[in-house]
This record gives structure tokens, C-alpha cells and sequence, in this order.
């Protein structure tokens, strides 16, 4: 007895243009444009999962930066005199500071300068 494979090959493109809901023209519409442009997303997806955490720690050093030369530290000093000075916090903790708290940032840098002289 033969098989028949419609059941499959349906499930198999449904899914697909289940995926691609949202693309112009073609490419939610036709099975092998859409398998092309979802399995091309995807890979973007997964990329860009690596790349959102990179471009988050480079948006905190520029953040931090910032806020240390408005306290007339570099950022590699503050970051050194940190670590001297045994404070251990995080760049995206420290960036909010800069940002939200530039008081309590300020007696964040002069510890940092008071362990780095």
C-alpha cells in the first residue's frame, strides 16, 4: 500500500507561512519564499541574540564614561580604582547610577579616587 505524504507536506508548509505572517508580498504567501525568508530571520534572530548583549555592555561603558569625566575620572581610572577599592558592581548598575543617580555616582567615583591615589 502507497503512502500518501499531503497531510505531511501541509503541516510542514503551514507551518512556515504560519511564520512568515506579516511579510510583504511573496513572502507570506508562497511556501518556498517564505521557508527562505523565515529560515534567513532566524538566523538573524540567533545572531542578534550575541550581538543585543555586546551592544548593552558598549551602551553602559559610554554611559559610565560619561559620568566619570563629569567627575573628572576616565573610565578605565574608574573602573581601576573600583577594583582597589573592592567595590564590586556591575556596568549596568553602574551605568544607572550615572544616569538616574549622578549624586550617589559621585561618591561612587570619589571612592574609586580615593583608592587609586
Amino acid at each position: 500500500m502507497r503512502v500518501k505524504r499531503g497531510v505531511a507536506a501541509h503541516r510542514r508548509h503551514k507551518k512556515f507561512l504560519k511564520m512568515a505572517k506579516g511579510y510583504i508580498g511573496a513572502g507570506h504567501r508562497l511556501y518556498r519564499t517564505a521557508r527562505e525568508r523565515v529560515e534567513r530571520a532566524l538566523c538573524f534572530a540567533f545572531r542578534d541574540r550575541k550581538q543585543k548583549k555586546r551592544d548593552f555592555r558598549r551602551l553602559w561603558i559610554v554611559r559610565i564614561n560619561a559620568g566619570a569625566r563629569l567627575n573628572g575620572l576616565s573610565y578605565s581610572k574608574l573602573i581601576g580604582g573600583l577594583a582597589k577599592a573592592g567595590i564590586e558592581v556591575n556596568r549596568k548598575m553602574l551605568a544607572d547610577l550615572a544616569v538616574r543617580e549622578p549624586a550617589v555616582f559621585a561618591q561612587v567615583c570619589q571612592a574609586a579616587k580615593a583608592a587609586k591615589a
